[in-house]
């Protein structure tokens, strides 16, 4: 409404301008000053009509800014009401009483455990010292094999080089042991 009444008024002036130079051009000194006192009232009139728009808006933006807060101020009341409701609903005494109680059953799985790895039958009557005693034994057997076995590479042939430059010897690939293989192929299926 305030900005189609300031169209209005500028219309009403930009005539009363118009008015003006037509008494000029008639020598109506007089009433040309009259349409100069008219042009500046409305002129006066606009310029209070942008003040009102202007606390308008200003007024707009404030209200904006009062919801804003309100709905702030409203969600951490909820929050802070429902905080409350929850440390009510949850004792420190009931917390030390369900810690307790998933400690003991932590104990008691781990006694399952361990009852259930224990050997029995055969297997309890083997002897841990026999076992790692066979087991050097094997092992005694296997580094003597592999230094039975002849060499099937024959040695490189010496390469007279001038000094200075030497060229860079590649290092030889070192072929993975049995173990290493196996140990590799295990955790790549564990990882699946």
């Amino acid at each position: 409404m305030l900005e189609k009444k300031e169209k209005v008024l500028l219309k009403k002036a930009a005539a009363e301008i118009e008015k003006a130079k037509d008494y000029t051009k008639g020598k109506n000194k007089r009433a040309a000053i009259q349409c100069l006192k008219r042009k500046r009232l409305y002129e006066q009139q606009i310029e209070q009509l942008g003040n009102f728009q202007l606390r308008i808006h200003d007024q707009m933006i404030m209200l904006e800014g009062a919801k804003a807060t309100t709905e702030t101020v409203d969600a951490l009341r909820t929050g802070a009401a429902t905080m409350k409701a929850m440390q009510k609903a949850v004792n420190i005494d009931d917390v030390d009483k369900t810690m307790d109680e998933i400690n003991e059953q932590t104990e008691n799985m781990k006694q399952i455990q361990e009852a259930l790895s224990t050997p029995i039958g055969a297997a309890a009557d083997f002897d841990e010292d026999e076992l790692e005693a066979e087991l050097e034994e094997l092992e005694g057997a296997e580094l003597e094999e592999q230094l039975l076995q002849p060499a099937t590479t024959a040695p490189a042939a010496s390469v007279y080089v001038p000094a200075g430059r030497q060229p860079a010897r590649p290092v030889p690939a070192k072929q993975p042991a049995p173990e290493e293989d196996e140990l590799a192929a295990l955790q790549a299926e564990m990882a699946l």
